[in-house]
């Protein structure tokens, strides 16, 4: 299974990498670490791959510019550049650039390589019209990209608004979860994506400082709650619970200071038993 894995990532990896000389593309690193938290309701994303992608975002979508990105991560966590922490590392996004041939150099510093090295899980962005590819890439401390990559995504700049400031596009200082919705029937496993506009995210490990993790606490009707710590800088989890209804409460806690930073507005979900069709 691992030799298989493999070869569908390397696979992958020539189908996006763009130009004739695809082929030289380095061989495809050892599978990737699977980073998810342990516990009973807790599962791998049904793919078992890191990747990294847009969660407000889809290939072929429009956009007036400024507009705002928003990136996910499997399996993995953020950390700022410079820390290490396990396979944990911080978000790149690529501008009409094909994934790299060579996964052992460091990534450059350009307008078409945009690094978010303090472990941001958003940013602004403003093009000019016309059309754009965009990749999310993840690195390590230096800048040496993971094998962890989203898949290309199109998407048409039609007008560029200067009156648009970026601060009205990402609001104010918060954590939230994008999926799933309140009042939402679920079947399990299902994804809960977490959120931080303004903050950073980082595995604790990596010491950093000004960063955060998600708690997620799970409540429900006579029994104890489930507080599950993302101390690995994790933005997402697939859960399987019991059928019930429940609460989902997210915070964001300081990892220096381990005292609360934010928290989101609970989200109550009903869980039906059985797997998503």
């Amino acid at each position: 299974m691992r030799s298989l894995l493999n070869c569908v990532r390397f696979l992958m990896l020539l189908a996006l990498a763009a130009g004739p000389f695809a082929a030289d593309a380095q061989a495809a690193p050892a599978p990737d670490v699977v980073e998810v938290l342990t516990h009973p309701w807790v599962e791998p994303p049904p793919n078992r791959q890191a990747e990294a992608y847009f969660t407000n975002l889809k290939d072929g979508d429009s956009r007036e510019s400024p507009f705002l990105l928003r990136f996910g991560l499997s399996m993995r966590g953020l950390v700022p550049a410079g820390k290490t922490a396990g396979r944990a590392g911080h978000h790149h996004l690529l501008i009409n650039q094909p994934l790299p041939l060579d996964f052992k150099k460091p990534l450059p510093f350009t307008e078409q390589y945009i690094h978010f090295g303090k472990g941001q899980m958003e940013t602004v962005i403003d093009l000019k019209p016309g059309t754009y590819q965009l990749n999310l890439l993840l690195a390590d401390q230096g800048h040496i990209p993971y094998f962890v990559f989203s898949k290309p995504v199109r998407v048409t700049v039609t007008a560029q608004n200067k009156q648009i400031l970026p601060a009205s596009l990402t609001g104010p200082r918060r954590v939230e979860i994008l999926a799933p919705s309140d009042q939402q029937a679920v079947r399990g496993p299902f994804r809960v994506q977490f959120h931080a506009s303004g903050y950073n995210i980082a595995h604790q490990q990596g010491m950093a400082a000004d960063t955060g993790y998600f708690q997620l606490t799970l409540e429900r009707g006579g029994k104890k709650a489930d507080v599950l710590d993302f101390r690995q800088g994790q933005t997402e989890v697939w859960l399987n619970p019991p059928r019930g209804d429940y609460s989902l409460r997210l915070a964001l806690i300081d990892n220096a200071t381990q005292r609360q930073l934010a928290s989101a507005s609970p989200v109550r979900i009903s869980v039906a038993a059985g797997a998503l069709p």
